[in-house]
């Protein structure tokens, strides 16, 4: 089954390029992870600072491994920097029909 992600960031004040560019730099390599399906930043259009990632991943193993790799160890050192609050990942599962 496979698992999407949305992770959600708060820029802080005067690091919302930053965080743009670092979550934009997460793309070309997160595409070519075995497992990733899908992986796309989007922007708040009412607050710049606000950004949110929508992820897919073949299944939570693919997801995991994601935390593994040197991109992911990277932009978590950045965000670290500029953001202003923990970044909020929820990770869902395609809701069963009735």
């Amino acid at each position: 089954m496979s698992l999407t992600v949305v992770a959600e960031c708060v820029a802080a004040p005067g690091q919302e390029d930053r965080l743009r560019t670092a979550l934009e730099a997460m793309i070309e390599p997160s595409l070519e992870e075995p497992g990733c399906l899908a992986y796309r930043p989007y922007t708040d259009p009412n607050n710049c600072a606000r950004m949110a990632i929508v992820e897919e991943w073949a299944n939570a193993q693919a997801l995991a491994d994601h935390f593994t790799t040197a991109h992911f160890r990277h932009v978590q050192q950045v965000l670290e920097r500029v953001l202003a609050e923990p970044m909020t990942i929820r990770k869902l599962v395609t809701a069963p029909a009735h």
